[in-house]
């Protein structure tokens, strides 16, 4: 007899040693995670939940609990990708201490992999720390969404004297132990160089192709998101037209009495 055996969940360690870009996707759901885990070698659940579920503006008034609800349940999807959460604006920036509270009772809660936390140089000290006592971290620089009001709003950045400074950031943020770092919305000369100078996994998301793996929020890449589009989406579906179709054929059934119709009823009588 045959035993079944379960795959092997990625962690922070094979994720790093992948000779093949890493496959990278947002979910926040557990039908969800169950579609796209079989592809994905990270699944993050991103605080960009805000906005692709709840509506928001910004990342900015995403909770704790929120993030560890959205977490338990893609854990529960998930079979296979390690697990990343990330850490909500104002839960990790106030002290080292701080950030490992938060980080302790998301991954206690939710079995997740990784923690990930915006930030650079300033943010060096808390990764160290975090580290040190046995939570893996993915750093995250460039443009950074929990810093959009510093930022001028969502740009693409690098360009100019920034590009030394997100340099920095990079090379802060490997140092302080960080296995793997986000590059978001930055210049491609400038992701490209930071992925050959650092020793740690870079993740692009309108970065570089020369980043060690690439990440889109999933509802982007199906065509389930269309508040705005950034020039770094490639929409790999357009499921967001085929639910409005489908609704669509519904609401006329449901209007011209066509549906339920006889195979959707229990004890209706014949004819």
């Amino acid at each position: 007899m045959s035993k079944h055996v379960a795959a092997k969940r990625h962690t922070p360690r094979s994720l790093a040693a992948l000779e093949t870009p890493v496959v990278a996707l947002t979910a926040y759901t557990t039908p969800m995670a169950k579609l796209l885990d079989p592809h994905c070698d990270l699944l993050l659940v991103g605080d960009s939940l805000g906005m692709v579920v709840y509506g928001m503006d910004s990342t900015l008034g995403v909770s704790t609990d929120m993030m560890i609800a959205h977490g338990q349940a893609v854990v529960r999807g998930s079979q296979q990708a390690c697990v990343a959460i990330d850490l909500p604006f104002g839960t990790y920036q106030q002290s080292p201490q701080q950030a490992f509270q938060t980080s302790a009772g998301i991954m206690a809660r939710t079995g997740a992999g990784c923690v990930k936390l915006e930030g650079g140089v300033e943010m060096a000290e808390t990764i160290h720390f975090l580290t040190q006592r046995g939570i893996p971290v993915i750093g995250h620089i460039g443009l950074k969404p929990q810093a959009v009001h510093t930022h001028g709003g969502f740009r693409t950045v690098g360009r100019g004297d920034e590009a030394e400074q997100i340099m920095q950031d990079a090379q802060a943020v490997a140092e302080a132990g960080a296995f793997a770092i986000v590059i978001e919305s930055t210049m491609e000369p400038v992701a490209r160089a930071i992925s050959e100078a650092v020793p740690v996994l870079t993740i692009g998301i309108g970065a570089s192709p020369a980043c060690g793996g690439q990440v889109l929020v999933g509802e982007d890449m199906l065509g389930l998101f269309s508040d705005f589009t950034p020039r770094f989406v490639k929409r790999f579906g357009n499921l967001g037209a085929e639910v409005d179709k489908a609704a669509a054929a519904y609401a006329k059934a449901v209007r011209s009495r066509e549906f339920p119709g006889p195979e959707q009823c229990v004890g209706m009588p014949k004819g």
